[in-house]
């Protein structure tokens, strides 16, 4: 639920570059009625290489799936993906081995929104573009952001919430607020209860997407607060099982319908989920499209490395280009609310997991 200085290439590499161009007489369709300016690449070829936050999440692990089966279907070349484990400093290591290696696109889900930036600074020294997926960064160079729309996904959290619980405490337990996305869906859920729900007390657990972090600090809130009406995770690959057997050690843990159920709204989208809204023990989930990340991450990096480049306005895939505060671009692709009444539609992802 996250700039731009070209260097200085040898005279031969400019003339090259522009005798390519100049003799290019294709140029790529852009998405939707956005427009695209071709320069000098790759032409879209090259090895990409393709770093993850963690692999701790199902959400990353299918992720992860879909990346060789999304590079096959868009035409990339990629390597063996890289885990950068859940650390900063080592996705930083991770963007300049991969660099090393000669990669002439990265797609990179940064863990740390400001931190990313190193490793945006050496890639661009290197000439080489990056495309970001799930968190935007704060500062750096991105040829596009992949990602969906992270203050709908708090807003869509609190409407539900509100909908179903009149009055009384709700939590919601955050993400690494280092991270774009856990300030997003943080305030948007915030400010959208104290402007429509007034009736609701908003609790906060930050958890840093850390499922030990979560468990701990749940059970201690809970043991204070046993009234607790409703819950957020912000993100249900690693809150949804802690929080499952957190209210489960204290006989809270009751299916919707039942006297005593506390509403449980996620974020992710991952079969997990699904099975626990079939079973009642949450009520909804935000479903954070791990395929379509796949596809448009390399998607895009192919045509960064070919000299594409898009404008804002509305795609050919359901979703609208934005330029964000800081000046890069933002592909915001849908994210759906999931509930009882939906969650065995055959076109979530999360249905066609295997």
């Amino acid at each position: 639920m996250p700039a731009s200085t070209v260097r200085k290439r040898s005279r031969s590499r400019i003339i090259g570059a522009a005798a390519l161009a100049a003799g290019a007489s294709l140029m790529l369709a852009a998405c939707g009625s956005t427009k695209d300016t071709a320069s000098a690449g790759s032409g879209g070829t090259g090895k990409v290489g393709v770093i993850l936050p963690l692999l701790t999440s199902p959400f990353w692990q299918s992720y992860n799936d879909y990346v060789p089966r999304m590079a096959k279907s868009e035409g990339v070349e990629v390597l063996k993906t890289v885990n950068s484990n859940s650390d900063p400093s080592q996705q930083i290591t991770d963007i300049d081995n991969e660099l090393t290696q000669g990669v002439k696109g990265l797609v990179v889900a940064p863990l740390d929104s400001a931190a990313i930036q190193a490793g945006l600074d050496q890639a661009e020294r290197k000439g080489v573009p990056v495309v970001a997926v799930d968190v935007a960064p704060d500062k750096g160079k991105v040829a596009m952001v992949v990602r969906a729309d992270n203050v709908a996904y708090g807003e869509k959290a609190c409407d539900y919430l509100g909908q179903h619980v009149s009055s009384g405490k709700v939590v919601q337990i955050m993400g690494d607020l280092a991270s774009v996305n856990g300030r997003d869906r943080s305030e948007a859920f915030r400010s959208c209860v104290k402007r429509k729900y007034p009736k609701l007390k908003v609790l906060e657990i930050p958890a840093k997407w850390e499922s030990d972090t979560a468990a701990a600090k749940l059970d201690t809130l809970l043991g204070a607060n046993p009234d607790i009406k409703g819950i957020y995770l912000q993100a249900g690959g690693v809150y949804l099982a802690p929080t499952l057997q957190t209210l489960k050690s204290k006989d809270m843990l009751k299916p919707a319908g039942q006297q005593g159920h506390i509403a449980i709204v996620s974020n992710d989208g991952i079969p997990q989920e699904y099975d626990a809204i079939r079973k009642g023990r949450i009520d909804a989930t935000v479903s954070q499209p791990a395929d379509a990340y796949a596809k448009y991450g390399l998607y895009y990096i192919k045509a960064a490395m070919a000299g594409k480049t898009f404008k804002p306005g509305p795609t050919d895939h359901g979703s609208t280009i934005v330029r964000l505060p800081g000046g890069i671009l933002e592909d915001q692709l849908p994210a759906p609310l999931v509930t009882k009444a939906n969650v065995d539609d055959p076109t979530l992802w999360g249905n066609a997991v295997k």
